[in-house]
């Protein structure tokens, strides 16, 4: 028997994820079953109960990358860049499924699959800069030099967000203005506060579990290369 073996405790995060299985699945079934159809679209405007929420949770995700990019420049902290490197990627693949569920929301109501509307538009370019900031990322040598330039591209970056945002309120748009939960029937709103709060907690998950083992990979680099210098030093003596 391994007496000495500790038992591997269950990350805390995972209960978060597991949160946010059961927010999104009961989320879904209302807006597939229990809401109302839209008067004028019919069935297809429940993919509104998903598509709404991804773009809450991405534009989050962004943010979180924005607070976490001042933060990894003001003090240099590993923990800040590791937060960067997971908010970033959870919110270019959120904007990724929110452009699909657009385009096949698009092709139903306005009978084509992508159209350069300003929303459209600046969500696209969006995704684009935050995958640049994650190309440079993985050009740029030296720790230190590439926790900067991540932060500095994603500060930089982030000026899109609002954009994104406002954009339907600046310029003419096939997007509608944003609502209210009082302009709206509470039969609706509760399925997309149910999904934003279930992919708000997955994005969550994800952060801080991408952020932890970027941590661990650091680490166990940072202690594999004095082995290393070690194991040459015996060759050679």
């Amino acid at each position: 028997m391994n007496r000495g073996i500790a038992p591997q405790r269950w990350p805390r995060e995972h209960w978060v994820g597991l949160v946010a299985v059961g927010l999104i699945l009961t989320g879904s079934y209302i807006g597939l079953f229990v809401a109302p159809a839209e008067r004028h679209m019919g069935e297809v405007q429940r993919i509104m109960y998903v598509h709404v929420p991804t773009a809450w949770a991405a534009l989050l995700c962004f943010t979180c990358a924005f607070v976490a990019a001042i933060g990894s420049l003001w003090t240099g902290r590993e923990r800040w860049d590791a937060t960067l490197v997971g908010a970033s990627e959870a919110g270019v693949v959120l904007n990724g499924l929110l452009l699909v569920q657009g385009s096949l929301w698009g092709r139903a109501t306005w009978g084509v699959w992508w159209d350069w509307d300003v929303r459209l538009t600046t969500s696209l370019i969006l995704l684009l800069l935050f995958i640049g900031v994650l190309s440079l990322r993985s050009f740029a040598a030296g720790s230190e030099r590439r926790a900067s330039l991540t932060a500095v591209a994603a500060i930089v970056a982030y000026v899109d967000v609002p954009l994104v945002y406002f954009c339907v309120r600046w310029w003419r748009s096939l997007h509608q203005i944003q609502s209210s939960p009082a302009t709206v029937d509470p039969a609706m709103v509760l399925p997309l506060r149910v999904n934003a709060f279930g992919l708000i907690f997955a994005a969550t998950w994800f952060i801080v579990r991408r952020a932890r083992l970027e941590l661990a990979r650091r680490r166990s680099s940072e202690t594999a290369i004095p082995d290393r210098i070690e194991k040459i030093e015996v060759r050679h003596a």
